[in-house]
Order: structure tokens, then sequence, then C-alpha cells
């Protein structure tokens, strides 16, 4: 009982507004929630993963690590990876706002001595680097199987496939390549993630809904009662111009660039 009113407190002091930039003090509460709920349901007895929401699926990537015939089937942990060449993310540069558990009792003993840590992330400002830090460790002591998915596959792209890998985002715009999911890391706050994801065409949320309440959603007389699902959820997507040196699927060529003087990536 000790440990749910442990989670209680601390799930009570998360701030409700969005970090302003990657690291501050908003941000590093949000931080310590993604332990305290992955912790919770591989303490369950589940395989699990845990996914930010910036991310879009294209297909069901739980497919991929269920799969018998998967030649990397027998690991316990599984990371996309995040790309940069950090020294503080080193040696396996896990991003760790995806990622999917096995449950067993090298996981279990993991989470929970990332959970006893929880003041690496406090202090570094970053899940990604404290994580990191506690598997090494139990990839070396405890014998913990870590696969990190090779930032060069087709398969899980993110924020560096984005704003480096124009061949990549052209061939997957147009269909030649079809990964499961898309991340949109690499962003510097959920406004840019949002308007990205518009200019790709991967933005199916009606603007009424955007920095709304559920509440004041569903009291809305626009909506005649209906839940919050059908009142916010566009079945085809809002395609957006915002920047035009960056990734889009229309021609964007009239928009300023994000990046000062840029040309257009079209």
């Amino acid at each position: 009982h000790s440990y749910y009113l442990f989670l209680f407190q601390n799930y009570e002091s998360i701030p409700e507004q969005a970090a302003q930039t990657y690291a501050d003090n908003t941000f590093s509460k949000m931080m310590l929630a993604k332990v305290y709920c992955v912790h919770m349901i591989n303490a369950l007895g589940y395989d699990l993963l845990f996914q930010d929401v910036d991310i879009v699926w294209y297909r069901n990537p739980v497919e991929y690590f269920t799969n018998d015939s998967n030649p990397y089937r027998d690991f316990d942990m599984y990371f996309q990876q995040d790309g940069s060449p950090s020294r503080r993310y080193a040696p396996y540069s896990p991003n760790t706002g995806f990622y999917f558990v096995r449950n067993n009792l090298k996981t279990q003993y993991f989470f929970h001595s990332l959970l006893m840590q929880g003041n690496l992330i406090t202090g570094s400002g970053s899940h990604q680097s404290a994580l990191n830090i506690v598997l090494q460790e139990h990839a070396s002591w405890r014998g913990l199987r870590v696969k990190v998915l090779n930032v060069e596959t087709e398969m899980f792209p993110g924020g560096f496939h984005f704003h480096r890998r124009k061949d990549f985002m052209k061939d997957m715009i147009v269909g030649k390549v079809k990964p499961y999911i898309f991340h949109m890391s690499w962003t510097t706050n959920k406004e840019n993630k949002r308007m990205f994801f518009e200019q790709l065409g991967d933005w199916h949320v009606d603007d009424q809904c955007i920095g709304s309440t559920t509440s004041k959603i569903l009291s809305d007389g626009r909506n005649n009662g209906s839940d919050l699902s059908s009142a916010c959820c566009l079945a085809k997507p809002q395609v957006k111009c915002h920047y035009r040196d960056k990734p889009s699927r229309i021609p964007c060529k009239d928009r300023p660039s994000i990046d000062k003087d840029k040309p257009s990536w079209w």
C-alpha cells in the first residue's frame, strides 16, 4: 500500500502544462511518470510496448516484436535508436520514447532498479540518459539482452530521418518504404511536432480539440453530445504547410524556413 501511496503522490505532482523546452523542470517531472507507468505494468507480469504521444502508427509494431520468425526474437528489451552521437547516450543510444519489453525476472529487476534511482532523472533532466546508465549496468551485470533497432533500418524512423535523411523521407511519403511507425523526435516543442505532422499528412486531430479539455470539448454545442473520439479524430488528415525547408506531403515553397536561409525541401 505504501508503494501505491508513493505513486499517487508523485502522479499528483505532475504538471498539467506542457514543458517549454527539453530537460526543463516540467519535462523532468513528466519523465518520472514514464518510469512509474512502465514499472507498474511490468510488475503485473505483462509484456509491454511503451511510446510517447508524438508517434504515428502505419502498421501494428507489436507484430514485429512477437513474430516467432524475427531473428531478434530472443531479446529482453528493444529500443528505437535515437541517432544522436552524444556521449551521454553511449554506447546504446536508445530512444526511450519507443521501446518494447518482454516480461521476465531480468526486466522486472531492471525497472525496479530504475525506479529506485529516480534521482538520476531529476538530476540530469533526462529519462533517456538515466535509463541508459541503468541499462548498461544490467546488460553487463545481469545479462539483460538489449536490442537497439538500427537507425538505418526502414521500419522505425524518427527525428533523425526527418531532419537528416531527405531521400528516406521522400520514399516514405510516396510509399516506397512502409515503416511500422514514425516518431517525431529531435523536435523542440509540441507546437513544432504538430506542424511537422501536419506537413507530413499525419495529423488527424480537429483544431477545436487542440489545447482544450475533455469537458470543454464535450460541452460544445457543435459536438451534439458525441464522445471525445468522434469530436476530435479526423478520418482524413489535415495537411498544412508551415515551413518550406522541412519534409512535406505537398510542396511548401511559399512558406518561410524554420532554419535560417534554408532552401525549399522540394
